[in-house]
């Protein structure tokens, strides 16, 4: 009986051993506590992390201590029942071993593309109304359909010569794009887990793991440094292209056809699974706002209050801004008011964005069209992002809204 005893100890502790390889990185019940806190603590993913350097030994251990009963068990059993016992539950270890290391792996449940396409407006199979994360560099645009990227999580390209990483989290809304050099080297990511259901990437040469939403270092060697962020822009396809005629759009790879389609009305809000749909009302955790950081403040604004007032003026770290939504309700940008030593303070009256100060004409980009200033634009706010309320102040936990 005491072989028994200690082969089920065994067994169910090699058991527990895998399952919290993953629990504590993936969105099980209990396993991304303190959200609605603000909770700051990295224990569970530093728990993770060490489990994922010192897995191959553990198993080990519990492996060798496991072999004895088994052996007893399985070849000189007193009785039947304990053999059967005995296998059926290796198979269950074995079957735990095949989930968590096939099936539950992030990289493994989100795959990167096999045959990636970005083609120019003209060979565009992309609809017009999707929202897309755009980035431009040295005159060269492409934009990224986040219906593609929230399945891949993450897409690599080169963009006017400059190499991008472009990501996005489906469940806080965040899409971001960065430089993917560490240590002065380019490198290569896959996606590991989440932490704060944000998703975490570990690079390639130092196994570090890095939090998509902040680019920020949690753990590992280069703990604390943090990816470059690159200014990028979500708006629709239709407005992007506008503003970026000759821009390059990334198309969808077949291979991921049915996945894609579990993503067709992220877009919009419509999304059915509980941790990617939107809350209509505001502030709740899943409901959207614009998040804008500057020199170390950071305000969120709601989305639906924008889409009912069109503009907001504000200033965050003492810079004067503007937020504003184009007509179709679905793009938005954030701009400087500054224009030389005068700040502009704008209003939204007969369908047109005047500025009270000159009483200029200007777009939803910051282009000013008709008055004074006609032919001046305003600059963009480098970091302006649409994303989930939770997400916002769970990694900017002194925001204001």
């Amino acid at each position: 009986m005491k072989n028994v005893i200690w082969f089920i100890v065994c067994i169910l502790a090699l058991i527990a051993l895998e399952a919290a390889s993953v629990y504590f990185i993936m969105p099980f019940p209990g396993s991304q506590l303190g959200l609605a806190e603000g909770e700051t603590s990295l224990d569970r993913v530093e728990l993770a992390y060490w489990l994922h350097l010192h897995m191959g030994w553990l198993r080990g251990i519990g492996l060798l201590l496991l072999a004895y009963p088994a052996y007893r068990l399985l070849i000189r059993p007193l009785r039947a029942w304990q053999r059967y016992t005995a296998f059926a539950l290796l198979l269950v270890y074995g079957g735990v071993l095949y989930i968590v290391h096939q099936q539950m792996m992030a990289d493994h449940m989100f795959l990167q593309p096999t045959t990636k396409r970005v083609v120019p407006m003209s060979q565009n199979k992309i609809p017009l109304d999707k929202l897309v994360i755009g980035f431009e560099a040295l005159g060269q645009a492409t934009a990224y359909p986040i219906q593609l990227i929230g399945y891949h999580h993450q897409v690599r390209d080169t963009v006017g010569g400059q190499p991008i990483m472009v990501t996005y989290c489906t469940v806080c809304r965040t899409g971001r794009v960065f430089n993917p050099l560490v240590q002065g080297q380019a490198d290569e990511f896959r996606l590991v887990g989440m932490d704060h259901f944000n998703a975490m990437f570990e690079d390639n040469r130092t196994g570090t793991w890095w939090r998509q939403a902040t680019g920020e270092a949690v753990v590992g060697p280069l703990r604390g440094k943090s990816l470059m962020p690159l200014s990028s822009r979500q708006m629709t396809l239709r407005e992007w292209a506008h503003e970026h005629p000759n821009t390059r759009v990334l198309q969808a790879d077949s291979t991921f056809a049915e996945e894609f389609k579990g993503m067709l009305t992220y877009d919009k809000g419509l999304a059915k699974g509980k941790l990617t749909r939107r809350d209509s009302a505001s502030w709740h955790p899943k409901s959207w706002v614009i998040g804008v950081e500057h020199a170390g403040f950071a305000k969120a604004y709601d989305w639906n209050q924008l889409q009912t007032n069109r503009v907001v003026n504000d200033v965050v770290g003492g810079e004067p801004v503007l937020i504003a939504m184009s007509p179709d309700s679905a793009s938005f940008g954030v701009w400087n008011r500054r224009m030389g030593v005068q700040t502009l303070t704008f209003h939204y009256t007969n369908r047109q964005l005047i500025d009270q100060e000159t009483k200029s004409i200007w777009t939803w980009r910051g282009h000013c069209t008709a008055g004074p200033l006609k032919g001046r634009r305003l600059s963009a706010m480098p970091k302006a992002y649409q994303e989930f309320w939770h997400s916002w102040r769970s990694f900017h936990p002194q925001t204001q809204r």
